[in-house]
This record gives C-alpha cells, structure tokens and sequence, in this order.
C-alpha cells in the first residue's frame, strides 16, 4: 500500500453526529441520550465504512485513537476538537469495524499523558484486559408480549418478589475455579426455570456493568454502558432478558451513580482534571471504598449519568434499576468525620447537587418508561425517598426499608427466652410503614463480613434455627411492602456468600434444606396470590394489628387486607418454641377462617402443630373485638388463616 493511499484509507475525517442541540443538552445536563452520540459508532462517510468516535476530554490538548488497526500507534489517527468549546473530540476513522480493539490516547494541557478506556464503550476485553471494543448492539427482541403488559408485572399495586443474585458466584462450572464463569446462555438455562419454580416475580441482578476487580462485587465500575463480558457479548446479556421477560420474570439491575474507581484506564482524572469527579476531596472521594464521587453538579457528568440509566432501560429493556447507595450521594457528611467535610451554602449536610440530579433522573425515567420502577438504597430516614418530586421527595418508586431489616435481624437473633422484653423492635416498623413505599431486603449484605449464614443468625438447635427461619420469613412475605431475599436464603446456605465459589447446592440433599425451600416457595406462592398482602401494601388500609401487646407469650397476630371487604388474611406469630393451644383471637367480623399456611407443617419440617379444621368465629368479645377465634399456635412458628364470610 502506497503512503497516499493509506492516508486516505486511515486518516481521520471530519465528522459528527451531534446537532447543536445535542450540545445544548448535554451542556445543560439534560441530554438522556448520549450513547447514541459518544463512544465508538460504526457507520459510514460519504459511502466509505468506518466508526465514528467521540469522547468528552474538555481539559486535554491532545486525543488520539490507538487501537489494533494501527499498532496502538498514538500519533496516527488524532480525533477533532469541536468548535464550540463543548470539550468534545470527535472524528470517523475508515475501515475500523466492530471487533476492533481500542483506547483513547490523552494528553492534557499540563502536559500529562493518560490512556484510557471509552467511557461509553459497550464492550469490554475480558479483564484483566482493559481496553475497548467496537461493537454494535444490533439485537432483535423477542419480548413484545412482556413489554406491551409490563406495567402490570412491575405495578406497586402488584405483588413484586424479588430474587437478588450474583451472577459469577451463583453457579460455577468448577467452584474451586473462581476464573471459569458460565455463559450468560448457560447461567440463563439454569436460573430461568429455578426463579419460576421457586414463584418470584423478578430477579436483581448485582452489577453487571464491566468491573476490573472481581472482589468489588461489580460495584465499582469502568465501563458504565458495557454489560460484563466475564459471561459473554452485550447481544448474549440481552438474550437473557428476553428469555426471562418470554417467561413472566423481571429483571431489575444494580446501579451505581454513586463512586467509581481510580483504575488508570477508567474514568478517575479522565483527562488529567478531575473530569468525572468533584475536585475537593472533601466531596469528591469515598473514604469508605476507596473511590471517587461524580461530581453532581457538572452538568456534562449528570448528562452522562442520566443517559447511563436510560441506555439499560433502552437498549436492554430492564424493568428497573435498584439505586445504590443514595445515602451517599445526598448527605455530604457520609461516613465523614467532624472537619472532614463542608455544609452546603445553607449550612446542612445535604448534597443539594446530589439531590436535585436524583430528582432529575427519577423524573426523566418515569416520564420515558412509566412501567418501570427505580428502588432506593437509602438506609436514613431522609424525607420522601419514593415520594414524587412535586411533593418535595426524590421521586423513587420504592425505597429498601433498612431499619426493618435491622431490627428484624436484631430480634431474631435473640434467644426466645428473652424476646418478650424486645417485641416493640418489631411493632415499631409499622410506626413508619407506610411513610415511604418500602421493599423489605435480606440482601447480599447481609451474609458477608463476619455476619454469618442467615440460618447461623437464628438460635438454638438445628431445629429450632430453621423453625426461626421459616418463622421470619413468615413475618417477611406477612408484612407490608414488597421482597427481596438473596440468593441462597431460600434454602438455608450454611456459609457465608463467597464471590469467589458458588452457593452450597450439595446442602438440598438434606431434608431440613429441602424443606426450607419449599417452604420460600409456598411463600411466594401465598403472596403472589393473594391480594390482601399486595393490593394495600404500602397503605395503612392494608393493615391491622390485633394482638400486640402479648409480651409474655411473645405471639404477635395482625390482619392483611385487600381491597374488597372478603379479602383478609389473619397472621399469627409465635415466638417462642412453646405450641399454644387454644389461643383466643379477637376479630372484628363474623365468618369462618380457614390455615392456608403453616411454617410448623411436617412437609416444612416442622413438629406439626397445625389447624386442620376451619376456624369458625363465635360472638364473643375479646380483646376489644367483637368475635372471638380459638387457635393452636405453632412452637417458633406462623399460622396464615384466609377468611370467608358468613353464608
């Protein structure tokens, strides 16, 4: 090839796909779409094939593509600054095609040489590899009978239970291997017909987005618009959402807004400033992770941020995204020592940028997918977390209700002896209930660290630790608001989660492992079937105590109510491992109630003290209540009565 002819094969040519509102977006922080703008696009110029790049550098002098098709030469082929001072360098390269590898070559005005990662890159080399990929995300979905009905799987009037799952460490080819991962299709054959037969309504995933530090867990990420590629290519992760969305299970994606990591190749001083992030590390770096915060009010950093959460709910069709660590993000004092950070210009600890880019992208993705819904990671009791913003919240669909979870934990670990001094740590979660729309977690965090099992939180004998399990799981699915339980939980996983190996499957040979499972599933089935414990659950209408103050027998009885009159469900808690027999119950109606679910059944591996027979009520005050029920209650167990009226 001659010299002039590989000049005009390779040389960069002027090129662009922004318009000038594209910029004025973008520079406003409202641009919701800029994965169509930025990244590697393959695309043609005057008929010629080639892919067009574009990357936001605002304080570089330099940028240059270095990729496979040239060396990784850092002279040859120097994008374009734009003309109006937007930062952004730009250019098409001919004959550079998907599969290419590539990075961006960077050097900033001090003079400081940097190569980096595409930002919007969607695929990535396989780590420890860090450079990018050019590849399109052609797909064709098959999922128009889940997307035309969604609104009804993902409703807050429907009943949404969720499975929360790691997808390295759920299975593993060889589990003393932590290199070798299944496929995203071989994860997908495995998983798809576990989730439908245990009965939850969706699956979370832990980050997908491309990591380089397995033991991050996925949460500290490089490429924010490239699925991983440790279980395969974008159209292989897609594939997976549309085989779980053909067979009526959701999918909900970790999202992490909050912190990024100082890798060299990611975004951390992408351009030699503190592009991404604050610059005063009194807001901009995260003490407790070692990372580095966005700087919320930038507004080229919002816009990329926004148009990250639309790009998975777009382009992969994801029926919503779990909001990670948004205590974080809006309290400047986070895990932050007195002097160590600065109050806001009105002297509080709210991130006020923070808060107003929440806002923003809760709006945003409401008003382009109504049907989907973004949950909160906030453990505060910061106000109005799901309430919509033109009430003055931060306009989350849902919120996880962490102090629930707490002192639920807290409870549960108590020997029953002593429970009857600490019934309010359960009571008082409907103090506050139904202040937000709440999802009740036993998530990840849970089992690591030093926490344990959640079958070693429980007390006692074997027995006993999985009647306590059974029985808190009872209480859980019982209790307002919707589920999160992570993987593992639903059978009793005996050590903690270890991302390196994969859940302890050999345990369901055993029959008490067995039995707990069953019993998660019944559950599943129990919530999803009835509206009593989803049409109300985030209204008080929803709820009603009817024995709550029996500290000494530590037995807890509330009413969940559906919309229609008929549609009640009377739950009874026992505490302790002493059956009680002939409890009386007061009920304000008249009707019969019949067991439709008991953690003590033998069948869950329980001593058997159930209620065979339909409980009539009789006309008898008691306890305030105008008819009175007689019930066996079951030793550290749940009985689950549905009720039907008088003929």
């Amino acid at each position: 090839m001659t010299g002039d002819s590989y000049s005009v094969k390779q040389s960069v040519i002027p090129f662009s796909l922004f318009t000038t509102a594209d910029i004025a977006l973008f520079q406003a922080g409202s641009h919701y779409r800029l994965y169509e703008k930025f990244g590697a696009h393959p695309t043609t110029c005057d008929g010629i094939p080639g892919t067009y790049f574009a990357v936001w550098a605002p304080d570089a002098a330099y940028v240059a593509v270095m990729s496979d098709f040239n060396d990784w030469d850092k002279y040859s082929h120097t994008l374009l600054p734009r003309w109006d001072s937007s930062g952004i360098w730009e250019g098409f390269i001919p004959d550079v095609a998907a599969g290419n590898l590539y990075k961006y070559f960077i050097r900033s005005n001090s003079g400081e040489e940097l190569f980096k990662g595409d930002p919007y890159a969607n695929y990535w080399e396989v780590r420890p590899k860090t450079a990018s990929i050019v590849h399109p995300l052609d797909y064709k979905w098959k999922d128009k009978s889940w997307m035309e009905r969604r609104k009804e799987h993902n409703s807050l009037k429907k009943p949404i239970s969720v499975y929360e799952m790691h997808m390295g460490s759920w299975r593993r080819p060889d589990p003393a291997n932590e290199e070798k991962y299944y496929s995203y299709g071989e994860i997908t054959k495995m998983l798809l017909p576990y989730v439908k037969e245990m009965g939850f309504t969706h699956v979370e995933l832990m980050p997908v987005m491309e990591h380089p530090f397995d033991g991050s867990w996925g949460y500290q990420i490089t490429g924010y618009y490239a699925p991983t590629s440790r279980y395969g290519t974008p159209q292989e992760f897609m594939e997976m959402i549309d085989a779980f969305h053909q067979e009526g299970i959701g999918v909900i994606l970790d999202w992490v807004p909050s912190h990024f990591p100082y890798d060299a190749h990611g975004l951390f001083r992408f351009d030699g400033s503190h592009t991404y992030e604050y610059a005063d590390m009194r807001k901009g770096y995260h003490p407790d992770w070692n990372s580095y915060i966005f700087n919320y009010g930038r507004s080229e950093v919002r816009s990329f941020l926004l148009s990250n959460a639309i790009y998975w709910l777009d382009k992969y069709h994801a029926d919503g995204l779990r909001v990670d660590a948004v205590a974080s993000m809006i309290h400047l004092d986070y895990s932050r020592e007195r002097g160590t950070w600065e109050p806001n210009e009105y002297g509080g600890n709210e991130n006020l940028e923070a808060i107003s880019f929440v806002k923003k992208l809760n709006e945003t993705v409401y008003a382009l997918y109504p049907d989907v819904q973004t949950i909160a990671e906030e453990s505060t009791s910061f106000y109005g977390v799901s309430r919509p913003t033109f009430l003055g919240g931060l306009g989350f669909g849902m919120k996880w209700m962490m102090g629930w979870m707490n002192d639920t934990l807290d409870y549960f670990h108590k020997d029953p002896v002593h429970r009857k001094w600490y019934q309010n740590d359960l009571t008082f979660s409907v103090v506050y209930a139904f202040s937000e729309n709440f999802m009740l977690p036993f998530s990840h965090d849970e089992v690591v660290h030093g926490k344990s099992p959640m079958l070693y939180k429980m007390p006692g004998d074997e027995w006993q630790k999985f009647a306590n399990l059974r029985l808190m799981y009872s209480y859980m699915f019982t209790h307002p608001g919707t589920k999160l339980l992570f993987m593992g939980d639903e059978f009793g996983q005996t050590s903690e989660w270890n991302y390196k190996s994969e859940l302890d499957w050999h345990l369901l040979k055993f029959r008490p492992h067995e039995a707990l499972k069953n019993y998660v599933k019944a559950l599943n089935q129990l919530y999803t079937s009835t509206p009593a414990l989803y049409e109300q659950q985030f209204e008080g209408a929803g709820f009603e105590w009817i024995t709550v103050n029996d500290y000494d027998n530590c037995v807890l009885v509330y009413l969940r109510k559906g919309v229609k009159p008929e549609d009640q469900l009377l739950v009874a808690l026992n505490m302790t491992p002493v059956p009680r027999e002939q409890y009386l119950v007061g009920v304000p109606m008249a009707g019969t109630w019949k067991e439709v679910l008991n953690s003590d059944d033998p069948k869950y591996y329980g001593s058997g003290v159930v209620n065979t027979l339909e409980q009539p009520s009789t006309k008898q005050t008691y306890n305030g209540r105008d008819y009175t029920l007689t019930l066996r209650l079951p030793p550290l167990g749940a009985a689950i009565f549905q009720y039907y009226p008088p003929k």
